[in-house]
């Protein structure tokens, strides 16, 4: 691949994770809305914008044709609806997390979030893991235990993000489409479910959609743009880096939402907080490297593996 191309699938995928980063900024100027609304009006403008997006980008074509093969396959069809709800309940968990408060454990989320997913890859796919990576799980383990008895309760916040979104990411490794495509359908089969929600909402005269002001109705149209854009650049960005260059890139978007709830939404960042960020944090870094040549040359081994 040449560099230029690896650079400017840095540049794509940095963008994508900045704005991720960003987003709680954009939900907080909702906060006189309900969290269900929100993600309602976020499933269904992002399906009308995708379908804008497919259109202009002439791949409408390639919508009917992909949406006709996804009824004919059962296993498709079934991975496709599993998916949408997902990565539904993903975004109604971060909304009312960040507009409760909760931005410090959501970021917590999408830190623990990578480890979820290996997890789940062991599990599920019969995954092989090296030393190092083991090592990660049990740092984070600890750091989620620090949290847990520190607050007395269990972090669900935190680990509602991780699994939700480590569990969409197995139900796509059955659904292979185009990124635009695959967004549009998984917003379509949840976006009736959104538009009579919205509707129940009209006929209880319980909406802010249309009566809280011009400035929220463009927020929430809005919000459609603002869950696809990061989508289609982060697609765009890892079609040209390594997995390894973009499981580096990935902690851009909850570090930017921690520093987000510590400085400038003034959460409280405890000390036992700290100390359990920072066996996560020692996870990560342990987990990244793994991924690196430095490990490998170490002699340490994926495990099960025959030496020679």
């Amino acid at each position: 691949m040449k560099k230029s191309e690896t650079q400017l699938g840095v540049i794509h995928a940095g963008f994508s994770y900045l704005l991720w980063g960003l987003l709680p900024i954009y939900w907080k100027l909702l906060d006189n809305v309900n969290a269900k609304e929100i993600l309602a009006n976020r499933i269904f403008w992002s399906f009308i914008f995708m379908v804008v997006v497919l259109i202009f980008t002439k791949k409408w074509g390639l919508f009917i044709r992909t949406f006709k093969g996804f009824a004919q396959n059962k296993k498709q069809m079934y991975a496709l609806i599993i998916a949408s709800l997902l990565i539904s309940l993903n975004w109604f968990i971060y909304i009312w997390a960040v507009n409760s408060g909760h931005m410090i454990e959501a970021s917590l989320g999408y830190y623990i979030n990578p480890l979820v997913s290996i997890l789940l890859g062991m599990v599920v796919l019969k995954e092989k893991l090296s030393v190092p990576q083991y090592v990660s799980f049990v740092l984070a383990g600890v750091g989620v235990a620090i949290i847990t008895a520190s607050h007395g309760n269990f972090p669900w916040i935190a680990i509602g993000l991780a699994v939700s979104f480590g569990l969409y990411g197995l139900a796509k490794k059955l659904i292979n489409v185009d990124s635009a495509v695959g967004l549009t359908l998984e917003t379509l089969v949840v976006a009736p479910i959104a538009a009579i929600y919205m509707a129940f909402l009209f006929v209880k005269d319980s909406n802010a959609f249309l009566t809280a002001g011009i400035g929220t109705d463009l927020l929430l149209i809005g919000a459609g743009v603002a869950t696809a854009v990061p989508l289609l650049y982060f697609a765009k960005g890892a079609q040209k880096i390594p997995l390894s260059l973009l499981g580096i890139l990935q902690y851009i978007a909850p570090t930017i939402t921690l520093l987000l709830g510590v400085f400038v939404y003034q959460e409280h960042f405890s000390k036992i907080q700290l100390l359990s960020f920072l066996f996560i944090w020692s996870a990560l870094t342990i987990f990244s490297l793994s991924k690196t040549k430095l490990f490998s040359q170490s002699g340490l081994k994926v495990r099960g593996e025959k030496r020679t």
